[in-house]
């Protein structure tokens, strides 16, 4: 399978930076391995606003780029943060996603992690055709409005709406899950060393835990693939 962003978004947000990795799936419990980024969470929550945060900053305002209301449509790691912010902690879903979704936070950064075997294809992030399809953790489907940016497969699905907005059901981590794919976006001034300290320390704790992940990628408008 090769990721790749296409030329269009390098075009468009040349401020990007991305990176990626693939791993395993850990199916022990996290738990003690989430308190650390749980409380770099609680220092960046206490510090500021949300919206004073470089990094969601700059998301708001791709999305509102976008053609897309930020308050209305926020980037997974804000509302990540939101409901950390009011609840106090996340629910378990599973083991991987916990912890990318803790680290996630810390970073205040994006963070996706796809179900390689459920991508039929390559796998682009790119502007929509409207005739993709995207089917909600919910269940059902959805076709994208043209022009919006998505995570598609070669064969037309959908493995994310809105760009950072909103995950597939399709290619959610579940039981079963054997293998993923990582990827980590950001917008903000200095976000690629954030990134590649980001994949470096998720790397580093799926390692720990026997994932065997591989080495991670940045990529450019240069360099925009990633093969695994």
């Amino acid at each position: 399978m090769h990721f790749r962003h296409s030329d269009d978004v390098w075009a468009a947000f040349p401020e990007l930076a991305a990176g990626v990795l693939t791993a395993g799936v850990p199916t022990a419990p996290v738990d003690d391995r989430l308190a650390a980024f749980h409380t770099e969470a609680k220092s960046r929550l206490a510090g500021s606003p949300l919206s004073a945060l470089p990094e969601i900053g700059a998301w708001r305002r791709a999305f509102s780029r976008m053609g897309l209301k930020p308050t209305q449509y926020r980037c997974a790691a804000e509302s990540l943060l939101r409901r950390f912010a009011k609840e106090g902690s996340l629910p378990r879903i599973h083991p991987l996603v916990d912890l990318c979704n803790a680290v996630s936070m810390a970073c205040a950064v994006p963070v996706a992690a796809l179900d390689l075997d459920r991508i039929d294809g390559n796998l682009e992030v790119r502007p929509a055709d409207g005739r993709e399809v995207y089917v909600p953790l919910s269940g059902g489907s959805e076709h994208p409005a043209p022009g919006e940016i998505v995570f598609a497969d070669t064969a037309g699905n959908a493995h994310a709406r809105r760009w950072t907005n909103r995950q597939s059901g399709l290619s959610a981590v579940r039981p079963g899950t054997a293998r993923v794919l990582i990827v980590a976006e950001a917008m903000h001034d200095g976000a690629a060393g954030d990134v590649g300290a980001l994949l470096d320390t998720l790397a580093a704790e799926l390692d720990t835990l026997g994932a065997a992940p591989s080495r991670p990628a940045l990529l450019t408008r240069a360099d925009p693939g990633f093969t695994c």
